[in-house]
């Protein structure tokens, strides 16, 4: 049997961002990637890389998307994701993904906190403006969930959200949204008419759906919008005192 080589902890580890659909490491942070998400739960490899060719041919206006990957001696230990959106004047994070031997180290804190920066750098290259705030998806199942939730700038929404069928033999895959208030206090809510409008970026803008409106997922977050005015907080369970 081959082992892999470990690689010790003592190796210093670096951020940085890919800017090159060449870059050696683009494969590397994708199978990361794919050894974490669900391939219902992913983009391919190929969007990332048309991704980055637009953005080194200077096509966007007021959107900016950004893979951030941490690289411990030659391996890839770790990669963030986000999209800024300049007309809503938020960032929407993507992926986070953590080797296996990294995580519990604060790994995550740290690309999660870089990829902050980088949306504060946006809003103020394109919009002119502090970042409002920073948009995430998080499954039910996933045990931050309920820490993120009580985060006093968090807002965890309470209406069924999907994330968009990526290929045509996947589902469309249930998440909670919340956003985080980075401009001023925690929103006690959004109304739907803001909240129908980063919907649509999401998807359109940032899965690059092309017509949501024909998706049945996409049809059924507008239904649920269509009788409230606004969207509060999720209420968990508090376990009982022990």
């Amino acid at each position: 049997m081959i082992r892999k080589p470990v690689v010790p902890r003592s190796t210093r580890l670096s951020v940085r961002e890919v800017a090159d659909a060449n870059d050696p490491q683009l494969s590397e942070a994708y199978a990361l990637l794919a050894r974490t998400f669900h391939s219902s739960e992913r983009v391919s490899l190929a969007d990332w890389k048309a991704t980055l060719e637009e953005k080194a041919g200077g096509v966007w206006t007021d959107l900016a998307w950004h893979l951030l990957i941490a690289v411990r001696g030659r391996k890839v230990v770790g990669l963030a994701t986000g999209t800024y959106f300049g007309s809503l004047n938020v960032g929407m994070v993507g992926y986070l993904a953590i080797d296996a031997g990294m995580r519990s180290g604060g790994l995550g804190s740290r690309l999660r906190q870089r990829l902050r920066r980088a949306f504060e750098r946006d809003a103020h290259r394109l919009a002119g403006v502090p970042l409002a705030a920073i948009l995430g998806e998080v499954s039910a199942e996933n045990p931050w969930l309920r820490a993120l939730a009580r985060r006093p700038a968090v807002l965890v929404l309470n209406f069924p959200y999907f994330q968009p069928r990526l290929r045509p033999s996947d589902d469309p895959s249930p998440f909670y949204l919340y956003h985080e208030a980075i401009t001023g206090p925690r929103r006690p809510y959004l109304a739907a008419s803001e909240l129908r409008r980063i919907l649509y970026a999401i998807w359109r803008r940032g899965y690059r759906i092309a017509r949501p409106l024909e998706r049945p997922a996409f049809r059924l977050m507008m239904r649920a919008l269509a009788t409230r005015r606004r969207i509060g907080p999720v209420t968990f369970p508090i376990p009982a005192a022990r």
